[in-house]
């Protein structure tokens, strides 16, 4: 298979990567992609930034949403108490209303300023044991999108300058401007439904049903670097009411630890024909998402898994 005709092909909407998001390691860049019609889109996909690290290899790191905090606020990704949820033998559209009503009652810290800069700390989906170093990937972007950093490793730390800001890159936004659209969002999924179709931020495809560019809308804002409590609630709420969903009855090893794996946007892979569909990986106590991964034929074929995040002062700053 010619893997690199396969990324011109199903990302050829998507603007040249200016983030450093990379990860050394074989694998297909199998997301359902529409070609040419995001032009326009108040926001892009960023969770899907490649760069080439390694010969003709390529690999895609997730970004995870990301509570607010303030500087130092973070840590590993660990189980916190949140009785009263349940996903065995439960629809994806009940588990995604409980989850919203578990969410929605977290605290909020305070919101970074415009100078720091949002951590995380992620693993490759699957981990490529051959490059282990994939399984402790660095990323730094500063709150108001004028740059991004990352580490791989024991590797320096890179900085990349950017200008995110009022369509300066674009239609990329940085993240505080998507923390602003999630803030503004209703707290009822219906409602929040029809005030992302009136947005059309992200241009309808006539060969996609209402159900799929309903899904593309949502699933670019739950890939926020930064993520209000109630604007994730909004977004699981709105979540719930597209169909084709399905919540596993049992937690999913991840790269990370044991996950809730929530199953959406199926389809078939346009260049083998095999069911493909995202995963996204959510903590089975917060119920906040922590990752996100694509699987093809039922094997994961690439993603990331949330190890740790924090709002530090400065790139390199872990917490």
């Amino acid at each position: 298979m010619d893997e690199m005709t396969e990324l011109r092909e199903l990302r050829a909407h998507v603007p040249a990567p200016d983030r450093g998001r990379l990860a050394p390691g074989r694998a297909r860049l199998t997301e359902a992609a529409r070609a040419g019609q995001w032009r326009g889109a108040l926001w892009r996909r960023r969770e899907f930034a490649i760069v080439a690290v390694v010969a003709a290899v390529t690999a895609v790191a997730v970004t995870a949403s990301l509570l607010v905090g303030g500087k130092g606020t973070g840590g590993t990704v660990q189980p916190a108490a949140t009785p009263g949820v349940r996903y065995q033998g439960v629809s994806a559209a009940e588990f995604l209303r409980q989850a919203a009503d578990a969410v929605q009652t977290q605290p909020d810290g305070a919101v970074p300023t415009a100078k720091q800069w949002i951590y995380s700390k992620s693993a490759q989906e699957p981990l490529d044991k051959a490059h282990p170093e994939t399984g402790g990937l660095e990323n730094w972007i500063r709150y108001d999108g004028s740059a991004s950093a990352f580490r791989l490793g024991d590797r320096p730390l890179e900085v990349t300058k950017m200008n995110l800001e009022n369509g300066g890159a674009g239609d990329d936004r940085s993240p505080r401007e998507m923390y602003r659209v999630l803030t503004a969002l209703p707290s009822d999924g219906r409602a929040t439904l029809k005030a992302l179709r009136a947005q059309n931020a992200i241009a309808d495809s006539k060969e996609d049903s209402q159900a799929r560019s309903d899904y593309i809308e949502i699933s670019v804002l739950m890939s926020a670097d930064v993520m209000p409590a109630k604007g994730l609630a909004s977004l699981y709420r709105a979540l719930a009411l597209v169909p084709g969903g399905k919540v596993t009855g049992h937690l999913v090893d991840t790269t990370a630890g044991r996950r809730v794996a929530l199953d959406y946007g199926h389809k078939r892979d346009p260049l083998t024909g095999k069911p493909m569909y995202d995963q996204w990986l959510i903590d089975p106590q917060t119920y906040l998402l922590v990752g996100r991964r694509t699987i093809v034929g039922g094997k994961t074929v690439n993603g990331s898994s949330l190890i740790r995040t924090a709002v530090v002062d400065k790139a390199g700053e872990t917490r």
